[in-house]
């Protein structure tokens, strides 16, 4: 699994999801990230399993919450498949 540099904003979400939080843009925002979804994206192509998930606030305001997850049986079996066939993140 690759590892961040603690300097850059990735880091700092990285270690809050990894800490359990779930984090929302207005969250992200207070912690100096102005967009949570490309940093949940460099987490995810890093090989963590970070998952979105949207709801409806209080106030009716759509709203989509990131959590640091465990990874599905599917998703698992699908990297072994392809391992067994020769890909790599080297080779994509």
């Amino acid at each position: 699994m690759k590892r961040f540099n603690p300097k850059t904003k990735t880091f700092k979400v990285f270690n809050a999801l990894y800490n359990g939080e779930a984090l929302t843009a207005s969250k992200a925002s207070k912690m100096g990230v102005g967009n949570l979804a490309a940093e949940a994206s460099r987490i995810r192509q890093a090989g963590y399993a970070v998952y979105s998930n949207s709801r409806t606030a209080g106030n009716g305001v759509r709203v989509t919450e990131y959590v640091m997850g465990k990874p599905s049986r599917e998703i698992v079996a699908l990297g072994y498949a392809a391992k067994a066939k020769g890909l790599s993140l080297d080779t994509i």
